[in-house]
């Protein structure tokens, strides 16, 4: 029988979005990592941004950490197997601590984490000392270790707001405000870190920068073994290429892992350089940012046939947002500059100045229920009548359709494949 693994962890959270988690999250994994330690960093929430930074700093796999899309067990069995074998477990938060339902805070109190609260100073002195009381105070069961001050102005700034903190919430530290470590950013949040230059060097000053109270680990916490059993192999010889490069990345490590656990084999392909597709009995198109490609998807007409032939076997094909962008008939980017994409299909979908759709979703399939998300900043126009529509969680009015053409499946809904391994099976299954 498996014993709890004990290994040192905190969950870096905020009061809100853009205070700069991601920022502190790095620079901690990075300077643990450059002191020889083995960093395990996570993810609260649906994100395939803040991971790809999060991979660079630590040099370790990054996964999500969800309770409404994976489940208790599914966070429960990542957290042990991370424990197995690194020296600190890092978790940045989604949006702020309690924001969401679950949020980073239940997850906090599911597992005990400690939590780091990351506040943006930037614009305060003493009321710095407020907001952590908040959160602090608002619940009893979220275990507070102490909290960081981000993006301070000076020295004398730093010495402004530590002594604002209420007796017992101790001031863990500060990173000064600097353009040098600042993490670019566009519309579906950060830039990809393969697109960021320098992106090591900025990991580096700021892992240099952080002014820490403390620099030992935290003391270390016990994580239990999940009783989750292995789905059965219904893969089991079938070879599924997956799309990956600049324009199509966004890809869960987890969804991955689920479909080699399900027997499935993976090879890997670029829609923008390969001039055809893999042997493969199934396709995998997610999303990415076609939008900034147009010129050499749409100028890739061999791999557009491959797909169009693909298809018309009848073979399976999963298309996630920008994967299902690249079937239609055509893409109008923010420029209104307009391209023909595979054609596979009936429809236009074009870009918009602001976000179309940002929300949770669950979608009943034939093949079974799946967990998700969506966040695009494009619209479809198609004469496809959908099969199904997601829901949402959380009462909101967001129904992503889910199209099906063929083998081929398609909605700008990103699924999360350990949300039911058996579903996705049906999915791929030729």
């Amino acid at each position: 029988m498996s014993t709890a693994r004990r290994c040192p962890a905190l969950l870096i959270t905020a009061p809100a979005s853009g205070q700069g988690k991601t920022t502190v999250t790095a620079a901690l994994a990075r300077r643990h990592r450059n002191r020889g330690r083995e960093v395990r960093v996570f993810k609260t929430g649906p994100d395939f941004l803040d991971p790809m930074i999060l991979e660079r700093a630590s040099g370790n796999p990054v996964y999500q950490l969800d309770l409404w899309m994976g489940g208790e067990d599914h966070c429960r069995h990542l957290l042990y197997e991370a424990a197995g074998d690194a020296d600190l477990i890092l978790i940045e938060g989604v949006m702020g601590l309690f924001d969401g339902d679950p949020s980073s805070a239940d997850l906090a109190a599911l597992f005990g984490i400690p939590v780091l609260a990351v506040i943006d100073a930037s614009a305060m002195a003493q009321t710095f000392g407020a907001v952590a009381f908040g959160l602090a105070r608002f619940r009893d069961d979220v275990p507070i270790a102490g909290v960081f001050a981000n993006r301070v102005g000076s020295e004398r700034h730093a010495a402004m707001l530590a002594p604002s903190l209420p007796q017992g919430l101790p001031a863990m530290g500060w990173l000064a405000r600097d353009a040098n470590i600042a993490l670019p950013d566009r519309h579906l949040g950060l830039v990809q870190a393969g697109e960021i230059g320098d992106l090591d060097a900025r990991l580096e000053q700021s892992a240099a920068a952080l002014k820490l109270a403390d620099d030992t680990l935290p003391a270390p916490m016990a994580f239990a073994p999940a009783k989750t059993a292995a789905p059965a192999k219904r893969l089991a010889g079938v070879r599924i290429a997956v799309a990956n490069d600049a324009a199509f990345s966004f890809i869960y490590r987890a969804n991955l892992d689920t479909l080699r656990t399900l027997g499935a084999e993976l090879v890997f392909f670029s829609p923008l350089a390969d001039a055809a597709l893999p042997e493969a009995d199934a396709l995998y198109l997610p999303g990415g940012y076609p939008e900034l490609h147009l010129d050499r998807l749409a100028a890739n007409r061999n791999m557009k046939e491959a797909v169009r032939t693909h298809h018309a076997a009848n073979k399976p094909i999963v298309a996630e947002c920008g994967g299902m962008l690249y079937l239609l008939e055509s893409l109008t980017d923010a420029q209104s500059r307009r391209a023909g994409m595979a054609g596979i299909l009936p429809g236009h979908a074009h870009m918009q100045p602001r976000l179309a759709a940002l929300a949770l979703q669950g979608v009943v399939l034939p093949e079974g229920a799946l967990r998700g998300h969506t966040f695009h900043h494009s619209r479809l126009e198609t004469t496809l009548a959908p099969i199904t529509r997601g829901t949402c969680p959380n009462g909101g009015k967001t129904a992503e359709a889910v199209y099906r053409s063929g083998q081929l499946t398609a909605s700008y809904t990103h699924f999360y494949f350990p949300s039911n391994p058996q579903a996705v099976a049906g999915l791929f299954q030729p």
